[in-house]
């Protein structure tokens, strides 16, 4: 956990002042993607609230009716794991606010967790993935995303958050923060090692995958190109253009989730054990794996006759 802080006005802070003391809280190396996405929940509450107004306000009676009002038109839409992200980030900081005496009430007691549906996404043949990746007039950005996505099988979440910096390119690998904030190291192939010079040239820091313009918004330093000042590609701008990408293929669209699903899925096809494959996919727990491993029909039948004995003596 973070180091509390408080916040010294005689009354409470301003709103600005109140999400300024919580993400202060966050300031251990291992919080730092915490950090990151809960800065941009926040931000928009500030845009609804005014960074001047007391923080207070949010014990007022009609508090409750407005924020869940507010935070139902902006994140109502979106998928049920973002609506929950941002409904956790906003509850962890009133929790907060309450801890420090700032308010008494709670005023998000009226939404509620969504029910995020389990994944069935198919995992995509070798053939699927090798005609994605090695498509003409595909940007540089996105064929070395995606191949990463593939070789390395990690969250598109912790390949958007890596830095240049970071990167050991020699040795095709980067520390990368898993959920739960361990660290952790991904490696990647040739088709990514030969990618990734392309994609970087003439750059030191900054994010390794950005956006094609210079950020609109203020944005954390390290969620800038210090040379461009364009920002850090966004999960849900490269979701999009995946999605685009992949209209048209069958059972299209595609998720980006679905190039770790294919990768650990075609790793236990040729025979990866239980303990490469936690180590791959990041996972802690067998149970969490197994529905990636589970192999093909295809890769099934193709076992199936190299055992067979009647194929063996042929």
């Amino acid at each position: 956990m973070g180091v509390v802080r408080r916040v010294h006005d005689t009354e409470a802070p301003s709103a600005a002042a109140a999400v300024a003391g919580y993400l202060g809280t966050l300031d251990h190396p291992e919080s730092v993607g915490t950090r990151r996405v809960y800065s941009g929940t926040l931000r928009h509450l500030l845009a609804h609230l005014g960074a001047e107004s007391p923080v207070a306000a949010l014990q007022e009676p009609a508090a409750v009716d407005e924020l869940t009002a507010w935070f139902t038109d902006r994140w109502g839409g979106r998928a049920p794991a973002t609506y929950n992200r941002n409904l956790d980030t906003l509850r962890s900081a009133v929790g907060y606010w309450r801890d420090q005496g700032w308010v008494n009430a709670d005023p998000t007691r009226a939404l509620r967790r969504r029910a995020v549906a389990p994944d069935r996404a198919r995992a995509l043949s070798r053939d699927d993935v090798e005609q994605l990746l090695t498509r003409e007039h595909l940007a540089l950005r996105e064929r070395t995303l995606w191949r990463m996505l593939y070789e390395t099988a990690a969250r598109a979440s912790e390949v958007l958050a890596l830095d240049v910096q970071d990167l050991d390119l020699g040795n095709r690998r980067v520390r990368v923060r898993r959920k739960g904030s361990a660290v952790d190291v991904v490696v990647w192939q040739t088709g990514t090692a030969r990618l990734l010079p392309r994609l970087l040239v003439g750059r030191a820091r900054g994010p390794v995958f950005l956006t094609d313009r210079r950020a609109r918004l203020p944005l954390a330093p390290a969620d800038i190109d210090p040379a461009s000042g364009r920002a850090r590609l966004s999960y849900r701008r490269a979701a999009e253009l995946f999605q685009a990408a992949t209209a048209g293929a069958v059972d299209g669209p595609w998720t980006l989730h679905q190039l770790r699903h294919s990768a650990l899925t075609h790793a236990a096809e040729t025979g990866a054990n239980t303990s490469t494959l936690l180590a791959y996919s990041g996972h802690t727990s067998v149970a969490s794996l197994a529905r990636y491993a589970r192999v093909s029909p295809e890769a099934l039948a193709h076992w199936q006759q190299t055992r067979d004995p009647a194929t063996r003596r042929r």
